[in-house]
């Protein structure tokens, strides 16, 4: 019930903070004191600082971090981490006051968020009510836990087992660092080392070992996370086991010492209050001792995880244009997931990137018309490939997106971005359908007029600006985007249906044939219908607004 409460209120907390988090992402640069308190933050909201490392995998993985940066967001992780021990010793901070006991409070929270819950249609106030229940569960769990070790507390066996941690620092380390990464959160092990610290059976040193392993404990997820990513991944989870290793490696030796010479301290008991600031100073002093260390740590990690043979072509950027879609599939990481609202930012993220290669695509196949060039040709041919295998692998990634926990407001963008990526896959269709008919006029000898030409370019610039328009609104969230790519829709219609009665002035008088006419016709109704899905897109974006 601890787990599943400490569960639930990770889980509120995420939904509510969903659009600052995604706004977290641009705070990210190589001010490394930033770097730092967003680490805090985001552990402090999703309770581990395993699954904040794993998202640090993730992005590092995807390229949205690079190590200096993902360097400070670890060190702020584990700061972040201690404020679940704070809850969990509440009820040992306020001994004199009885509101301050989870017996009081923990069924008033659950019964007030069940009803906030229950009977609010608003989707702020539900999520309200899932924190406030969340957090009545993890104190019942925490009480129910205590209440089932009560009757052992006098039992030889527990004061044994913690002599023998005690007295063995690198045996405590272990034992710690077991149940952390069987438990995947060393929020929840060290929340459990309070509960057994409150019955009064944990010893100072035998406590202080084991946090030191919780704390090592906390890398193992996410450096089993990146077993299957790139180098740089795997050089960022080795990043934070080193930090901690080299942090427990330095605290056990001084309190070992300390231990030596005051055997009474070292054997007293410890309380939950005091597990909870010895937590909190560990990872404080240790950010700060290491802090100015973070370039050398990243060296470090470089000489544990050494280059392998395919890394100097992927970390030199090459392959150009036609390794887009690869690229895409790596910034489409799973393991960001363990945020939801990162997730989606994500992936509104990469369909802005289908849609610039989509742009440039639509560019390339109007300039084609007008030049007749055939590198530009087979370039629009090429990257319409890597198109349709970006919207193949965006829309699994929105699939498995909109199985996670949204709110209402990521659960609408995620499905206008269903139907995003199928609009630019259409426009990127169109862009084909415009040098096929390149192609077609060459092998037939067709020649358009001048003035056809003309016309072509002129409602080929005013279609570009469209779709350009429309990616920059999907981008920036901008309004002021969405006005413009209305105002470039209703021009091209304007001068599609001008063009088309020019057409048939040209015909009349004979300046050019049926052949090319066909043609012509095709060319501005391909162009037409650019503009429409560049309205949609527009229209996907109004909505949310």
């Amino acid at each position: 019930m601890f787990l599943y409460g400490m569960n639930i209120m990770a889980d509120g907390m995420q939904k509510t903070a969903g659009g600052k988090m995604s706004r977290f992402l641009g705070m990210l640069t190589n001010n490394r004191v930033a770097a730092i308190a967003l680490g805090a933050v985001i552990t402090a909201i999703i309770q581990s600082s395993g699954a904040t490392t794993v998202m640090v995998v993730g992005f590092v993985s995807a390229g949205v971090l690079n190590l200096t940066q993902a360097v400070g967001v670890i060190m702020g992780a584990n700061i972040g981490t201690t404020i679940t021990a704070w809850i969990v010793s509440m009820n040992q901070l306020g001994d004199a006051f009885e509101m301050m006991q989870p017996a009081f409070f923990a069924p008033l929270l659950i019964g007030v968020g069940a009803l906030m819950i229950l009977f609010s249609k608003k989707q702020r106030i539900n999520t309200i009510g899932e924190i406030l229940v969340g957090l009545g569960l993890l104190f019942v769990g925490l009480s129910f836990m205590s209440d089932s070790i009560s009757p052992y507390t006098e039992a030889p066996i527990f004061a044994k087992a913690f002599e023998l941690l005690g007295g063995n620092p690198f045996l405590g380390m272990i034992i710690g660092a077991l149940v952390t990464a069987l438990l995947q959160s060393s929020s929840a092990s060290v929340g459990i080392l309070q509960t057994l610290a409150m019955n009064g059976i944990v010893t100072t040193n035998a406590a202080i070992y084991i946090t030191l392993g919780q704390n090592i404990g906390s890398c193992v997820t996410a450096m089993i996370s990146s077993a299957g990513g790139s180098r740089t991944a795997k050089r960022a989870a080795v990043i934070h086991l080193c930090f901690n290793v080299i942090g427990a490696i330095i605290f056990g030796s001084v309190l070992f010492v300390v231990f030596m010479l005051r055997p009474g301290f070292a054997g007293s008991n410890i309380n939950a209050v005091q597990i909870s600031i010895f937590h909190t100073v560990f990872n404080l002093v240790n950010t700060t001792l290491l802090f100015p260390f973070a370039n050398q740590l990243v060296k470090l990690s470089g000489i544990i995880v050494k280059a392998g043979p395919g890394d100097v072509e992927e970390e030199s950027g090459q392959g150009g244009t036609e390794r887009e879609a690869d690229q895409a599939l790596k910034h489409l990481d799973e393991r960001i997931f363990e945020s939801p609202a990162f997730a989606v930012e994500t992936a509104l993220m990469e369909v802005v990137h289908m849609g610039q290669i989509t742009l440039k695509n639509l560019e390339r196949s109007v300039e084609a018309l007008a030049t007749g060039d055939n590198a530009l040709v087979e370039e629009v041919h090429r990257d319409e490939d890597v198109i349709d295998r970006m919207e193949a692998m965006l829309t699994e990634y929105l699939i498995k997106i909109n199985n996670l926990s949204l709110t209402e407001k990521q659960k609408q963008v995620v499905n206008n971005l269903f139907y995003s990526i199928s609009d630019i896959e259409r426009v990127g269709d169109h862009a084909e359908n415009l040098v096929e008919s390149v192609e077609y006029m060459k092998d037939r000898g067709i020649d358009l007029t001048e003035s056809g030409i003309e016309d072509i370019r002129q409602i080929g610039a005013a279609a570009v600006k469209s779709f350009d328009h429309a990616v920059r609104a999907r981008q920036y969230n901008s309004m002021d985007e969405v006005r413009k790519v209305g105002q470039y829709e209703d021009e091209v219609d304007n001068l599609e249906e001008e063009f088309r009665e020019k057409h048939v002035e040209r015909l009349s008088n004979g300046e050019c044939n049926a052949s090319s006419g066909m043609v012509f016709m095709d060319i501005i109704s391909n162009l037409e219908r650019v503009s429409d899905h560049a309205y949609n897109l527009a229209g996907y974006i109004k909505d949310e607004m």
